[in-house]
């Protein structure tokens, strides 16, 4: 017989359908109420954690702290057991870096370093509507095989002034997001996949890291291809 962990929630569907459908709100609440994007995010949290408490059907007491049932339902809450597995040691990592990029930019190293780039890295020809090198943007994409790509980006935030409709922070966020594959310690997925398979590093540099080197600067021709047909 199966066993209880073996068992399908019948419900399971309509959390995933939920979940996605909540991620989809975020743009959506952003546009049209013009707040901040962790609002809508916070909001569709919430929505998920109050159906996840009343699928899981667990039974809570208000007004006695040590009712058995009460404890009970704290230990088999799903909300609980989700936020029991938050790796801590990653969230305070990226506020880290998110707090160091925050202070280069404050003193103004990040603006200057990106005009040093901009005054020394010769022009490509295939820039549209910037004069930033699209040189520079692929070595920040090859620097994210080093650096994660969260604060790469961030940082490129604050080194930049082009407008955010610009084609600039399209080959950035694509040179960040495909660049950080070239080293497997270039993302956060990265890392935990090599916790969770037991993946080497010199393997996976040895036998993945030039195959996504040469679908970075494929992706990276392509890009720029697309770019100086479609605008």
């Amino acid at each position: 017989p199966d066993t209880p962990e073996d068992e399908i929630n019948p419900n399971s569907s309509t959390m995933l359908y939920l979940g996605l459908g909540a991620i989809v709100f975020v743009p959506i609440f952003k546009t049209t109420t013009h707040l901040p994007p962790y609002v809508g995010m916070m909001l569709s949290l919430s929505v998920v954690a109050v159906f996840a408490e009343i699928y899981s059907r667990t039974q809570f007491s208000m007004s006695g702290v040590n009712h058995a049932e009460s404890d009970a339902a704290a230990h088999h809450s799903p909300v609980h057991h989700s936020l029991s597995r938050i790796e801590m040691p990653s969230i305070l990592f990226f506020l880290g870096i998110l707090m160091a990029v925050a202070a280069l930019e404050s003193l103004g190293e990040l603006f200057g370093f990106a005009t040093w780039l901009q005054d020394n890295m010769p022009l490509l020809g295939t820039e549209h509507g910037s004069n930033i090198s699209d040189l520079v943007v692929m070595l920040l994409g090859i620097g994210s095989a080093v650096i994660d790509n969260v604060p790469l980006v961030a940082a490129s935030l604050g080194m930049f002034s082009e407008p955010m409709d610009n084609p600039l922070w399209h080959f950035i966020a694509f040179a960040a997001g495909t660049g950080g594959s070239m080293l497997i310690i270039g993302s956060a997925a990265g890392v935990v996949a090599m916790g969770m398979e037991r993946i080497d590093f010199f393997w996976y540099l040895r036998k993945i890291a030039w195959l996504a080197f040469i679908g970075f600067l494929a992706g990276a021709l392509c890009f720029m291809l697309m770019r100086q047909i479609l605008i």
